[in-house]
């Protein structure tokens, strides 16, 4: 499930709007499930320690668990990280702001981008590409710093009247409402993601526990067969 969700490509695949109760549930359940499978494996396998006290068994026990998890948490970190940047892809942050369609690659920006320069005017006098990315470079830009300067705002607005054919102040008022359009997406991507991240920190701290944990029960149960076998 996991891996279905991921794409290769930028701006493609999950994303963390998307993220629900179900799959941080499932996510829960995998790390709880595969971290006590490879913990109790890791106890049962070893070898039995003689002549060592019983306190010190439980703890290189948990030890082992833990090692588990943590060799377990390498490997997939890059899925994870793989994941995590598809997501954040997915806020209009940065890029280029040009929508390309025909390359099968969509631009999340390009849509506030189209929205700067709608226009009844349907001719070849429309905004053209240079004019949308430079556009888009300025979001782009206000959205890093935390809002756009007055003068991008003006300069913004004269690029938008010329491209749609608007008058000042309904350029300006366009402008203003994109913009706010533009950075309230951004942060509801934010915010999804930071949310994805707190339930993936639960649930690598749940797999530590139960990897330590099962540790502890599959080294008692190595004892037990070997005092059985030596009965």
């Amino acid at each position: 499930m996991g891996l279905s969700s991921i794409s290769p490509w930028s701006n493609e695949g999950v994303s963390a709007s998307t993220v629900g109760k179900g799959a941080i549930a499932w996510m829960i359940l995998v790390q709880i499930i595969a971290a006590a499978m490879g913990g109790y494996l890791a106890g049962r396998l070893r070898t039995k320690w003689v002549a060592v006290h019983s306190h010190e068994v439980y703890f290189r026990d948990t030890a082992h668990g833990f090692l588990v998890w943590s060799v377990g948490l390498v490997i997939t970190a890059a899925f994870l990280t793989s994941a995590a940047t598809s997501m954040v892809a997915g806020a209009p942050i940065a890029g280029a702001a040009v929508t390309s369609v025909s390359s099968g690659r969509v631009d999340p920006q390009g849509y506030f981008v189209d929205s700067l320069f709608r226009s009844d005017r349907l001719g070849a006098d429309r905004a053209d590409a240079s004019l949308r990315a430079e556009a888009g470079l300025i979001l782009a830009r206000g959205l890093r710093e935390g809002d756009v300067s007055a003068p991008d705002r003006e300069y913004l607005a004269r690029l938008v009247a010329a491209g749609t054919g608007l008058g000042e102040a309904e350029a300006q008022h366009r402008v203003s409402e994109v913009l706010t359009q533009d950075r309230a997406a951004a942060d509801e991507a934010r915010r999804a993601a930071a949310h994805f991240l707190y339930w993936t920190f639960l649930a690598l701290l749940i797999g530590a526990f139960c990897a330590s944990f099962a540790a502890t029960i599959g080294g008692r149960q190595r004892d037990y067969v070997f005092a059985d076998a030596r009965v």
